[in-house]
């Protein structure tokens, strides 16, 4: 139990810190941890996840969106069964960034909806377009924290072998 409470805290601190610090738009952690968690601990760990980001949020403010953003961190976090924590590194970064346009096509979707471009194809196309900077910026935090967490990964992989070579 008391692993789960510090993995939770963990995930809590990591989103919370790159929500909350100046950083360009899109630009944090919430779609690799999205994907990551549930890959590496399992999808139980989809509500902590979902309930770091409400945190954040009430902190942040709410929005229209919300529930288009929450929910595309439920789907990412789905998606992440299909890349089990095992294999190939560049597998895992693909199924992250399939995470960022998940993220992009829902929230998108859910900003559409809003009526903020009119209910038209022209509204609905300029909707999305508008929305490639931040496109842009969460691709680019994806890989920026989906590479931090393979290393960080990776290094307490390292480190746990060195010490069962060490004991024996």
């Amino acid at each position: 139990m008391e692993k789960n409470f510090k993995i939770s805290i963990g995930i809590l601190f990591a989103l919370a810190v790159s929500r909350f610090i100046p950083h360009p738009p899109n630009f944090t952690s919430l779609i690799a941890l999205s994907f990551y968690v549930p890959a590496m601990f399992g999808v139980r760990y989809i509500p902590i996840v979902l309930i770091s980001f409400v945190l954040t949020d009430i902190i942040i403010g709410f929005h229209q969106t919300l529930f288009f953003t929450w929910g595309s961190t439920i789907l990412i976090g789905y998606l992440s069964c299909l890349f089990i924590f095992r294999g190939n590194f560049f597998l895992r970064i693909l199924g992250a960034l399939s995470g960022a346009l998940i993220f992009f096509f829902v929230t998108n979707f859910g900003v559409w909806l809003t009526g903020s471009y009119g209910y038209t194809i022209d509204g609905f196309l300029r909707c999305y377009f508008l929305a490639l900077p931040f496109f842009t910026n969460t691709i680019a935090a994806t890989l920026f924290f989906g590479i931090l967490i393979e290393v960080l990964y990776s290094s307490l992989k390292l480190k746990e072998k060195l010490n069962i070579v060490e004991k024996n």
